[in-house]
């Protein structure tokens, strides 16, 4: 069997294979609230054989959203749409996770499809929030500087979401810590300037996302795996490094973090990206080979080979897709077949099997 769809063990959850469905926005909320768009968009990945199913970006709170149309898990209302959706992945061979976000100085923003630039408060925005008050585009509004006190707010909101996750189903836990979200911009030198103990040093900066781990850890199953998503690059000069990640996955995995999942930029608007196949994959090498934590690859994996040969070369533990998987939703069931695995089909398709 190839190593794409050899099971993965973390903690006391168990993924049938190593493919995993990437968080991706789907932008069709109404006050947070999940509906039968993301029954059908996740669960149908369920049915097409995916290990691991990660619901996309859910904001902790409501200021926490890229847009107006954002998944949320701010409020206890939101779990009982989100449990029937892990029901039916869970119902259907396949592990839910689910990725908690606050977007920081890039939130308040209108739909892809309708521009996606930033709302201002005029127009049924909100302001937005920053470890310093500086812009994520000359353009945008002055975010808001965050007090100490608003600080502690936030990382009781991502322990809250946390329990909330719990209770929704979801056996898999990632916090979002990358693409220029509010945890991204307190790591970072190019758009944290603070002068106090969240700012300056390696050490404070990344003291935000230390607090928030050390409190999930406190509501979140210990048997179950916790995941966190980085820029392991800006991408510009003077900001963030591959060396300061590995120096950060080492930190986090003495606090319970089972696997870094390695993305990159998404910080500042000039960052200048060299993209091709596989491009972030270097990344999730390093962080695995140099720390011993395990390791998740992302960024256009498009193909059962390219999978399988980033597993063979020890460069990542699971391979995150995004953009192909909105190609196509039953990507294991065909990758199998390329591949020469005999994998279970849902019996309902099975008259249909390659």
């Amino acid at each position: 069997m190839s190593l794409l769809f050899q099971s993965l063990k973390i903690k006391n959850v168990e993924f049938k294979n190593r493919i995993a469905v990437s968080p991706m926005c789907q932008y069709s909320s109404e006050d947070g609230y999940a509906n039968d768009w993301h029954l059908v968009h996740l669960g149908s990945r369920a049915v097409g054989g995916a290990g691991l199913i990660m619901a996309e970006a859910s904001a902790v709170s409501p200021e926490g959203r890229i847009t107006p149309a954002d998944l949320g898990i701010w409020k206890n209302e939101h779990i009982e749409n989100l449990k029937r959706i892990t029901t039916f992945i869970h119902q259907n061979g396949s592990v839910a996770g689910i990725q908690l976000a606050h977007a920081g100085r890039k939130a308040s923003c209108s739909e892809p499809w309708n521009g996606g630039k930033q709302i201002s408060e005029q127009v049924n925005g909100w302001r937005t929030l920053a470890p310093s008050a500086v812009p994520f585009r000359e353009t945008d509004s002055l975010p808001v500087e965050l007090s100490l006190e608003e600080i502690t707010r936030i990382v009781q909101n991502f322990k809250d979401a946390a329990l909330r996750s719990l209770n929704a189903g979801f056996k898999v836990l990632e916090i979002h810590a990358a693409h220029g979200y509010l945890i991204n911009t307190f790591l970072s030198p190019l758009s944290n300037f603070r002068k106090d103990e969240y700012g300056g040093t390696f050490e404070n900066r990344i003291r935000f996302l230390c607090r928030i781990i050390d409190e999930v850890n406190t509501v979140w199953a210990e048997n179950y795996p916790l995941f966190v998503r980085i820029s392991a690059i800006d991408w510009a000069e003077g900001g963030w490094t591959i060396e300061d990640s590995v120096n950060l996955s080492r930190i986090l995995k003495e606090k319970n973090v089972d696997l870094i999942d390695c993305s990159s930029g998404g910080l500042v608007p000039y960052a200048k990206i060299e993209t091709k196949p596989g491009y972030q994959v270097p990344f999730a090498e390093a962080v695995k080979t140099q720390t011993g934590i395990m390791s998740a690859a992302v960024g256009m994996i498009t193909t059962a080979e390219q999978a399988e040969t980033i597993l063979k070369n020890g460069q990542a533990d699971l391979i995150f897709m995004a953009r192909e998987y909105l190609r196509e939703p039953y990507f294991p069931l065909s990758a199998a077949h390329l591949l020469g695995d005999d994998v279970s089909w849902p019996v309902q398709y099975e008259r249909a099997k390659l």
